[in-house]
């Protein structure tokens, strides 16, 4: 059952304890497991990683297996149905055109006194995608990741997934993959499979960022090979916050409810909402949509450690512990969501209005649904091209502009004790 809370001290409590959920002692445990699964990766490169996929996946591969086979791919398309095949077409194209405004421009100013000032975008060489597998099949995130990379103008991009039951990838994820633009895909998954894309195997090429969702050990495996290559983000478990009135309906808000919860059994869903019958109608709807469900065990783990519905006593104060648990999907299911939006700040994507459920964005709205969690929509957002390019500053001056700044320059350098970065000046000047 979900648990219904009305005290606000109460509420920030709880809101803190899910927020952090992901940095208990068990996690912190983890981390040397994982620590030794990198190294072993960058010393002993495929032998390593096929030893840990036997070891944690169950699945003896040969490294010519790594690489899904252009007859796999082809395969693939006879796998789906025309509708999937549609549905997956679609949702590439509208990611595609969202992310297509996104593209950052290349300047260049040209001011006084020959001073030519500019930035120049270009995207990384290659990029490294991770796709989870495991307890579902997620062409979705194929489709989220792969496309800003292929419209960023990457020219590698390198997927990887969890190999399934006779070492099989799902066939849906192939030919999202293969429509989003993926070049090459490798079955290979978990922290091994991070180490593998940040510092290259006999097989798997090395890429320059890597992105994608996956469970604790992907994570804590990205932040240790942070730095050697760029990362998205830290992605944790999936996370729903809704705002809703007495204007909502009680069984769409329990779906969305349960729509983050089936994900993991980390998940987070949480409801606030000034009107406490509607509180007590979400409650008595989540545990009836439960009854067939198909993922139900999850499921209800998820609702029992990580659910939570907060009676408030204004929507403005909803929007308050919402801005504090910055979550990573935020629904508002009120009568006036443009109104309330104003004083939101902090969320990965905002859904606004009970026809907007945050399926949309998971699969087609064109927004990206690899968000920050864990409270990093303070300060991250959503995946982007902006993830697979980066920036050059460009600068030129002509003589005479060195000229009349190089007073200037030489002072600050002699401030700092830089004896040469002056002198690169100076000795310009003297050569005029």
């Amino acid at each position: 059952m979900l648990r219904i809370i009305t005290q606000r001290a109460e509420a920030e409590a709880e809101l803190r304890r899910i927020a952090n959920r992901t940095h208990d002692d068990r996690v912190v445990d983890k981390e040397a497991a994982v620590r030794d699964i990198v190294q072993a990766v960058q010393r002993q490169g495929d032998t390593a990683l096929l030893h840990f996929t036997k070891e944690f996946d169950g699945q003896q591969l040969q490294p010519e297996q790594l690489r899904v086979s252009g007859s796999e791919m082809d395969a693939a398309y006879q796998q789906v149905s025309k509708e999937l095949l549609d549905a997956i077409q679609l949702a590439v194209r509208q990611v595609e055109a969202f992310h297509r405004q996104r593209v950052p421009k290349s300047w260049v100013q040209f001011g006084e006194n020959d001073i030519v000032l500019g930035k120049r975008y270009t995207s990384v060489d290659r990029a490294g995608l991770y796709v989870p597998g495991g307890r579902a099949a997620y062409p979705s995130t194929a489709i989220m990741n792969a496309v800003p990379a292929a419209v960023a103008g990457v020219d590698r991009i390198v997927m990887v997934t969890p190999p399934g039951p006779e070492l099989r990838v799902n066939p849906a994820v192939l030919v999202a993959a293969q429509e989003a633009g993926v070049h090459e895909i490798y079955r290979v998954g978990g922290a091994q499979a991070v180490a593998a894309l940040a510092f290259g195997t006999e097989t798997i090429p090395q890429v320059d960022v890597i992105t994608g969702p996956g469970n604790i050990y992907v994570t804590l495996a990205k932040k240790m090979v942070y730095g050697t290559v760029g990362i998205d983000s830290l992605a944790g478990p999936s996370e729903v916050l809704a705002i809703a009135d007495s204007n909502a309906n009680p069984v769409f808000v329990a779906a969305d409810l349960l729509a983050q919860a089936e994900h993991d059994p980390m998940a987070a869903a949480i409801l606030l909402t000034p009107d406490s019958a509607l509180a007590r109608q979400v409650a008595a709807e989540v545990e009836r949509q439960l009854t067939d469900h198909p993922r139900r065990l999850l499921t209800e783990k998820a609702i029992a450690h990580y659910g939570l519905i907060v009676v408030v006593d204004s929507l403005k104060e909803a929007a308050e512990l919402s801005n504090q648990f910055a979550p990573e999907h935020l629904e508002l299911e009120v009568a006036e969501p443009w109104d309330l939006i104003e004083h939101i700040r902090h969320a990965g994507a905002i859904f606004l209005g009970s026809s907007t459920p945050e399926a949309v964005g998971d699969y087609l709205a064109g927004p990206n649904h690899t968000l920050p969690t864990s409270g990093a929509a303070r300060y991250a957002s959503a995946l982007g091209v902006e993830t697979f390019m980066k920036h050059s500053s460009l600068i030129e001056y002509s003589h005479g502009a060195l000229r009349q700044m190089s007073s200037a320059i030489q002072t600050l350098a002699q401030a700092e004790g830089l004896h040469s970065h002056a002198e690169s000046v100076r000795l310009r000047m003297e050569e005029s």
